[in-house]
């Protein structure tokens, strides 16, 4: 059964663009409710936990490198069927591949630097989101 929530990490590379704004624009226009937001910057460290599914793959650590290069937007959404929404709003993961008016076609600059984060399952949105927030901060 669908979730009505997911959650997305505004990248480092669209954050140091000034492109929070827009993203969270499209994120809304696209009729999703943000339940928890908050800026903050990973360690290499915090990043690597939060990427430990990847810690075998060959690009781990300058994934890890990267997700803690800058600071961050971390939040939670909300919106009927979210993760499935939400994927087809950001695009294929590749910046190249997606679609046109997705967010990553739009503010994504390469595989790594593609803008955004966004759960691939009901599951791992609820991890995630744990990750970043205390129940206190989710409303």
């Amino acid at each position: 059964m669908a979730t009505n929530r997911t959650f997305t990490m505004i990248k480092p590379d669209a954050f140091g663009a000034n492109n929070t704004g827009n993203v969270l624009a499209m994120i809304e226009a696209a009729g999703f409710r943000l339940v928890a937001a908050k800026i903050t910057r990973l360690s290499e460290e915090r990043a690597g936990q939060f990427y430990e599914v990847h810690k075998e793959r060959p690009f781990y650590g300058e994934l890890c490198k990267y997700m803690s290069s800058g600071n961050i937007v971390a939040a939670i959404l909300e919106k009927e069927n979210a993760v499935e929404d939400f994927r087809k709003l950001i695009g294929a993961t590749n910046p190249k591949d997606a679609e046109a008016g997705t967010i990553r076609a739009k503010y994504g600059e390469s595989i790594e630097a593609n803008a955004v984060h966004g759960s691939d399952s009901d599951e791992n949105a609820q991890i995630e989101g744990s990750f970043f927030f205390s129940n206190l901060e989710k409303f």
